[in-house]
């Protein structure tokens, strides 16, 4: 009976999955060096310093998120007031006053991202040195294995070495626990080495998340900028004199009107050209939330004849859902699709339509309008994926305080085209939003 536990091919084998380890490391090692941001402020923090950072900046953000609730209620009292020179500039000085808090967010949100970065490279340090020394284990391992393979040949010239056939015995189960823990100790590294890719997978996702708060950042302070232009803007015009901002806003409300009435004229002949065969099925998840957070919760008006619509809009329609969103706040697209429009009727019509505005065409016969918005990140043609960042909400167009709004058309009824008081303005058969979102 052969007593040869490991021959020369499987010994072989196993040296050159060992040496193929090696190679992984050194690779895996290199590109952990090409992904891995840190600051000088955290490089060689300990683990227990780490986690106490991360605490402190969690605390910090939610400081400020408390702040941003509290700005937000003095946003909704305001919008509460009557209109006036005054309750208007203090609308915009409260968009920048949550603007600039949550700029601060952005901020410590930054260095908590570098110390999280920090902490994925020094878990990726611990498992290099664990794979480093199960590496030198195995190695010894398979040698002394190969050692006693060599020397004790089969069980009949074992039994002819030892004294007796109790030593005999005791010299072959040694082998079979050696080779019972190369077994071992081979799927260990394996697993090291499963460990030290997932750390590395999430080294890159933490490096984009970087990248993207700083994006948020940099696009957040230019809203900033906008706000105080149209502040200043706003005072020039008026020439800070409330009786020169309500003649101007008795003109824009009747402008107003004439645009609502104008919209749901087409809109409404454009519903009557809807063929139910071209759209998907009505369903939860069809489109996702185009913000952040439960959805529902946010709506602050409905699609339809809305009490809202009866009084506000001369049509007496609102055409999509309005989801509450304070200016700065990430607008999602609903589902993948091509951006088939990029506007700002303000160009047009000032405070008269959906202001800064994007459109998208989607696969499943849909298209979505994105209304009222302070800044637009992509361009007509553009092709997004569901969840991406398409825009920041704001109060551009006709709105009376930050929000979204949102529209849900029959793709084959949509169209951009030339209105009767605003320029190019979207047209088409609109859909409850709410049968495709919950």
């Amino acid at each position: 009976m052969a007593m040869h536990i490991f021959k020369k091919l499987p010994i072989l084998c196993l040296l050159a999955i060992l040496a193929a380890a090696q190679v992984h490391a050194q690779s895996t090692t290199s590109t952990d060096a090409s992904i891995h941001v840190a600051s000088s402020s955290t490089a060689n923090i300990n683990q227990p310093t780490l986690q106490d950072q991360l605490a402190a900046k969690q605390k910090q953000l939610a400081a400020i998120n408390a702040q941003l609730q509290a700005a937000k209620a003095n946003l909704n009292t305001t919008h509460a007031q009557r209109l006036t020179l005054q309750s208007e500039v203090a609308q915009i000085e409260g968009n920048i006053n949550s603007l600039n808090l949550q700029i601060q967010a952005d901020n410590i949100n930054a260095q908590k991202l570098q110390l999280e970065l920090q902490q994925l490279s020094n878990n990726q340090q611990d498992i290099a040195s664990s794979i480093t020394l199960k590496q030198s284990a195995i190695q010894e391992l398979m040698k002394d294995i190969q050692k006693a393979d060599t020397t004790n040949g089969n069980l009949f010239a074992l039994f002819l070495r030892s004294g007796t056939l109790a030593d005999a015995v005791f010299q072959a189960n040694t082998v079979r626990s050696m080779q019972g823990q190369l077994t071992s100790d081979i799927g260990a590294l394996r697993d090291l080495h499963t460990q030290y890719d997932q750390e590395i997978q999430a080294s890159t996702a933490k490096k984009n998340d970087v990248i993207a708060n700083a994006a948020d950042l940099q696009n957040k302070v230019a809203i900033v900028q906008d706000q105080k232009s149209q502040k200043a803007n706003l005072l020039a015009t008026t020439k800070g004199q409330e009786s020169v901002f309500q003649k101007q806003l008795s003109d824009l409300q009747q402008q107003q009107q004439q645009i609502a009435s104008d919209i749901e004229a087409l809109d409404a002949i454009l519903r009557t050209k809807i063929n139910p065969s071209t759209l998907p099925a009505l369903g939860a998840g069809v489109l996702m939330v185009p913000i952040a957070g439960d959805g529902k919760s946010d709506i602050t008006q409905g699609y339809g004849s809305t009490s809202f619509a009866k009084n506000g809009y001369a049509g007496h329609w609102h055409n999509g859902v309005d989801f509450a969103a304070s200016i700065g706040t990430p607008v999602l697209a609903a589902d993948d699709g091509v951006v088939s429009g990029v506007g700002n009727n303000d160009l047009y019509c000032p405070k008269g339509a959906y202001g800064k505005f994007i459109t998208i065409d989607h696969t499943n016969g849909l298209t979505t309008l994105y209304g009222h918005l302070s800044k637009q990140l992509v361009k007509k043609g553009d092709i997004v994926k569901r969840g991406q960042v398409i825009g920041y909400s704001g109060q551009t167009g006709y709105a009376t305080g930050p929000h979204l709004h949102f529209t849900v058309y029959a793709q084959s009824t949509f169209y951009i085209g030339a209105s009767k008081s605003c320029g190019p303005l979207p047209f088409g058969g609109d859909l409850n939003p709410m049968g495709y979102l919950f």
